[in-house]
């Protein structure tokens, strides 16, 4: 008997020193996941689509890598088609992730490490079976060649380990970041044995090895490419993908202009079309097919925070470093003239970086924000605690003296003087501007922005360039002003990283290229990261929002609650789409 018992000791130890830990269909941020471990398919769906047909895309500009995960070359479009991830999300929840090459995933109460629980029948197109090896070598790949993002969106993990064949797990520096399970869900794994054969940092058309729904097909460089339907996906069957990737061929058609890109569309060479012209919407969306039915014009609601779209300031430049100076210019931008005049009255001004949803700072900050905020009072603006944050308005109809008058008493303050018509500093050096741009028809909109600009003083210059320059000059920061645009999730986190933080701020290639360094933002972001609730969550993101706001990075341009889609009438949607996106993923051909 002393040998039972001796035994029954060490196992009470074994299980003493066991990690918690729960194993689950589905990640979410907070809360529990809307649909059980057995549901049949995504609500928004139809899971009696048929598989067949074609549907053709407009790209922009040209392509010449099939590698979108280096920061050389210009990646062709569609091309994450072909890779699956661990996790797959459900668009109607705001962040909820459920098993794709992961059956299931193990998470303790402290999220202070994940493991995911591999599929025995995942598979790349070649046969060879999707492992923890490779899920390994992945990670590292990223994080060692990728682009500086992976590192800032993956800093948090301290390492990764296969446990078996099936079975990786992740360990992370502490439980404070809550996303980190999810954003590794996120991770498209690329095949081991194919990328040890190939110098991944080399930006060429070596056709790559992906798990996923499509293949590359066919391809014309920097003209077009295709993808075709796996026939035999080995995940076709699972809940998650049942009623989605129904199209047959999937094309993309290089267009260098969006107008001509609008025409080929009137054409029938393009079958979907994403507008985002007010001008054109309201225009250009006429004649017989139209009338007839043979193309639908839908306007699909959704419930996204839009981001922040505006003038980038780049304040690597020494001119920009000033907020004065930052808000002084972004003073001349006649919103209200341009919205009626330009856009038919159809947008709405973004005062918020995080707009058209809780997540946006209004009023003034109270509660847990202000809490998060006090700490740092003297390094923020005073007005910040004292007066709700707002945009100046116009009156449309062109005159902007009010803040003309405004502007320069700010560029006076900070250094800046008009002399014989020009705006000069004490060396009686010229502000000069240049906006970059890729796209002609934003001309017409920074053309009436730049006449203001040039009436107090300020010399202005409109480069237009090719798609392959902008993305080099922007990436490595050789720019004064751009139109950028930053997207927003219902649950902001590690992303807040790339976008703002300092230690982004010298990385090529990264999104922080307006080259903010700033400790009280960097210290925010890490708030909206730990969030360990939604009101925690909430409360962070307004924090950031409210500074970010206040430091004028931005001049804050508009936003529409709504995708503006136009497409030709063989192609079918489900009865709704999802809350959070488009879902043209379950979309078909009849």
């Amino acid at each position: 008997m002393k040998w039972l018992f001796s035994a029954c000791l060490l196992l009470l130890v074994n299980l003493a020193h066991a990690e918690q830990f729960v194993r689950s269909h589905a990640l979410v941020m907070h809360g529990a996941p809307a649909l059980a471990a057995d549901f049949a398919h995504l609500p928004y769906v139809n899971p009696n689509a048929p598989k067949q047909g074609s549907i053709t895309h407009e790209a922009q500009g040209t392509f010449d890598t099939f590698n979108p995960f280096i920061v050389k070359g210009n990646p062709a479009a569609g091309v994450g088609q072909i890779y699956d991830t661990l996790l797959s999300a459900n668009q109607d929840e705001a962040f909820a992730l459920y098993g794709l090459l992961a059956e299931t995933i193990d998470l303790p109460a402290d999220r202070s490490w994940v493991r995911f629980n591999l599929r025995p029948q995942a598979r790349f197109h070649d046969g060879e079976p999707v492992t923890a090896d490779d899920v390994v070598f992945t990670f590292n790949l990223l994080m060692e060649q990728g682009a500086p993002f992976y590192r800032a969106y993956y800093g948090s993990v301290k390492s990764v380990k296969a446990e078996s064949k099936l079975s990786v797990r992740f360990d992370f520096v502490d439980g404070s970041n809550r996303e980190l399970p999810l954003i590794l869900g996120q991770l498209p794994i690329l095949p081991k044995h194919f990328w040890q054969q190939h110098d991944f940092a080399k930006a060429d058309l070596t056709l790559p090895l992906g798990s996923g729904p499509y293949q590359i097909s066919e391809y014309d460089t920097g003209r077009s490419v295709s993808y075709s339907l796996v026939k035999d996906y080995w995940g076709k069957d699972l809940a998650i993908n049942r009623g989605r990737y129904n199209i047959a061929t999937i094309n993309y058609e290089y267009y260098r202009d969006s107008s001509v890109a609008l025409e080929a569309f009137k054409a029938g060479r393009i079958d979907y079309r994403l507008e985002t012209s007010a001008k054109d919407w309201a225009t250009a969306y006429t004649g017989p097919m139209f009338d007839s039915g043979k193309v639908h014009t839908d306007v699909l609601k959704n419930e996204n925070p839009q981001g922040m779209q505006g003038f980038v300031f780049n304040t690597r430049r020494e001119m920009f470093k000033s907020r004065d100076i930052r808000k002084a210019i972004g003073l001349l931008f006649d919103f209200e003239w341009t919205n009626e005049q330009l856009f038919y009255g159809a947008y709405k001004r973004t005062e918020s970086y995080f707009a058209a949803s809780e997540l946006a700072a209004t009023g003034l900050p109270e509660g847990a924000e202000l809490a998060l905020l006090s700490p740092f009072k003297e390094q923020l603006p005073k007005e910040l605690f004292t007066t709700p944050f707002s945009l100046d308005k116009t009156r449309g109809d062109g005159n902007v003296r009010p803040q003309m008058r405004e502007a320069l008493a700010l560029l006076k303050g900070a250094g800046w003087q008009l002399d014989k018509g020009k705006l000069v500093n004490a060396q009686g050096q010229q502000m000069h501007i240049e906006f970059l741009l890729y796209q002609k028809s934003f001309e017409r909109i920074v053309l009436p922005y730049t006449r203001n600009l040039q009436k107090i003083g300020i010399s202005t210059e409109i480069r237009l360039v090719d798609v392959s320059q902008y993305v080099n000059r922007v990436q490595s920061f050789d720019f004064d002003m751009v139109v950028g645009s930053f997207g927003q999730s219902s649950s902001p986190g590690n992303e807040q990283r790339d976008f703002w933080g300092s230690k982004a701020a010298d990385h090529v290639g990264s999104r922080n290229i307006i080259g903010i360094k700033d400790p009280v933002i960097d210290q925010l972001i890490e708030a909206v990261i730990a969030a360990d609730d939604r009101d925690a969550l909430i409360a962070a993101t307004r924090a950031l929002d409210r500074v970010l706001l206040w430091s004028y990075y931005v001049v804050p341009q508009w936003h529409l609650n709504a995708w503006r889609v136009a497409y030709w009438d063989k192609l079918k949607r489900p009865a709704r789409n999802p809350k959070y996106g488009i879902g043209l993923d379950s979309w078909w051909v009849e």
